[in-house]
């Protein structure tokens, strides 16, 4: 996916400029960009995960090209919580200038600098806490709690000549929440009545009626799985969903179950949380996986990564049968994370393929064992009306959360015209109190696949998906280029497609036909005799199969 490129004027010297370069039109890869005076201050620098119709790939960044010759103008990084759609891409930024100091609340920097180590970066990393306030540049930031599916989220207020802006993040207003840590409504109405002039607001639930269920409400359900389990209980979810991995911990511990954590990224930051307190682990709960394997099924609780149907995470390979730890009749596995949309298909087929072994599958369709992180409809207006906006940017959602966000918007007293949806691109400038589109730079889709940064495109994509569809022929022919006369049978070796000796003898006089007249208009490059060869190939291919493969002819000089 590609925008095109409209430019926009020169900022005019008391204007903010913001550029989303991710997180707009899609759950994922959170980017933005605010300039004022020369300088550049970003905020969050997520990952996006791939769909099916993107294999190989391993994530998506966000597109920092529009800003890549001016790295030494950002004076910092600000990071809002410690998700991957908002983290996951720091390393890759950092990589292009090391220096940038990158700011975050404690649990969010833990999780980040664990990651820099696997990338060998040593960053330069400063700690905050809700309630304090910094300077960079021409940015004076102010950090406000809020509560997520992840702790130590932040809202950030950044003041500048221009005006004041209030970015929420990630959010909601769990009133009950597990670490006692609510989201700074007090804080949010102080900077209404300062006067807020744009307010970016997270989108993921607008369409959502009424409050999101308090965390603490999905205790009896959890509770439930752990009660009736006759073997092993085996939890799925984000490696960063400290809070719930916190209920199964409880869960576990009041039923005399151990637990053990299965998977790289899961026994990072679950030690990582343990180790700051934020996860709470009674003493001897936590065991070592082979330790748990020696343990009576009904006596032991396994976590890993794998909620979202990711085709290499530990759930997706066991319920394929390729995995250490093998699912049978009697366990029961809880997703315990949301569904993001695109995922649909994998996460279902993940659930058909456990339900086949033998497991009772427990998810959020079938039983109340997760709730959002996000702000539902209700909270978002109890936002508006309390901050009062000027202009605002529904951020974090595709496009229907985004419109929805909008539509709340309006209806508590905004302004329509000020109210923007914006998509991945859109350059909005702040100027004299009122926010608009002045322009769009263009954005696509960096592809890391393995140690490749952007070397995967969409053609290259389109070619994954034909060879996994299609099939693959690769012909190799033997060429008098002088006279275009096959000196022997081409060799055709077929992939993706049943055949035998004699399924491609009909495409040979066709091949024959067009090398003869090749031959007639004196053609003698190896590399015309290859796409003539293609050519029939395919069209034969088309014609016969209804397919259109990838083929690969190979021209050897007679």
């Amino acid at each position: 996916m590609a925008r095109t490129s409209t430019p926009p004027p020169a900022l005019a010297p008391d204007a903010l400029r913001v550029i989303a370069l991710g997180g707009l039109g899609e759950i994922g890869r959170n980017m933005t960009v605010f300039e004022h005076e020369g300088k550049l201050l970003i905020v969050d620098c997520g990952v996006l995960f791939p769909e099916e119709h993107q294999p190989g790939v391993d994530v998506i960044l966000p597109d920092w090209s529009c800003i890549r010759d001016r790295l030494a103008d950002v004076v910092a990084i600000v990071l809002t919580h410690g998700h991957e759609d908002h983290i996951g891409g720091v390393p890759y930024l950092l990589r292009e200038r090391r220096d940038i100091p990158v700011i975050g609340s404690r649990l969010t920097l833990k999780f980040l600098a664990a990651k820099l180590a696997e990338h060998r970066i040593k960053p330069v990393l400063v700690e905050v806490r809700e309630g304090e306030q910094l300077t960079r540049g021409p940015f004076d930031l102010e950090f406000l709690a809020v509560n997520h599916s992840i702790p130590d989220g932040l809202a950030i207020a950044i003041r500048t000549d221009a005006g004041l802006v209030l970015h929420t993040g990630d959010f909601k207003m769990d009133q009950f929440p597990l670490d006692k840590r609510i989201t700074d409504l007090r804080g949010f109405a102080r900077l209404g009545e300062e006067g807020v002039d744009l307010f970016l607001v997270d989108s993921t639930n607008a369409d959502v009626p009424g409050f999101t269920t308090s965390e603490r409400d999905l205790a009896p359900a959890i509770d439930e799985v752990f009660r009736t389990t006759p073997r092993r209980v085996i939890v799925s979810s984000f490696a960063s969903h400290v809070h719930r991995i916190q209920q199964v911990l409880d869960a576990a511990a009041a039923h005399g179950r151990k637990v053990a954590f299965v998977g790289r990224s899961m026994v990072r930051n679950m030690g990582l949380a343990a180790e700051l307190e934020y996860l709470k682990v009674p003493d001897g709960l936590v065991v070592d996986i082979k330790d748990a394997n020696r343990l009576p099924a009904h006596q032991v609780t396994l976590v890993c990564t794998g909620s979202q149907g990711e085709p290499m995470a530990a759930l997706s390979r066991m319920a394929a049968g390729e995995h250490e730890i093998v699912i049978v009749e009697g366990d029961t596995v809880l997703l315990a994370s949301s569904l993001i949309p695109g995922n649909e298909n994998a996460i279902y087929r993940v659930i058909n393929g456990l339900t086949d072994l033998g497991a009772n599958v427990v998810h959020k369709g079938n039983a109340k064992v997760h709730v959002s992180g996000h702000a539902s409809a209700g909270e978002l207006v109890y936002c508006y009306n309390l901050v009062q906006p000027t202009n605002v940017l529904p951020m974090h959602g595709e496009a229907r959360h985004l419109r929805a966000n909008a539509e709340l918007a309006v209806k508590t007293g905004v302004d329509r015209d000020q109210v923007l949806v914006a998509a991945n691109g859109h350059v909005i400038d702040l100027h004299e109190g009122r926010a608009s589109v002045t322009g769009q730079v263009e954005i696509h889709n960096i592809y890391v696949d393995g140690q490749t940064v952007g070397g995967v495109t969409e053609d290259s994509l389109a070619q994954r998906r034909t060879l996994g569809e299609e099939g693959m022929i690769t012909v190799v022919a033997i060429i008098d280029t002088d006279t275009g006369r096959l000196d022997d049978t081409p060799d055709f070796i077929a992939h993706g497609f049943e055949h035998d000796a004699s399924t491609f003898l009909p495409v040979i006089p066709a091949i024959e036909k067009a090398l003869a007249g090749a031959a007639e208009r004196s053609t003698t490059d190896v590399a015309e005799f290859e796409r003539l060869i293609g050519q029939q190939v395919q069209m034969w291919a088309q014609r016969t199969y209804r397919r259109r493969p990838v083929v690969i002819p190979v021209v050897i000089e007679a």
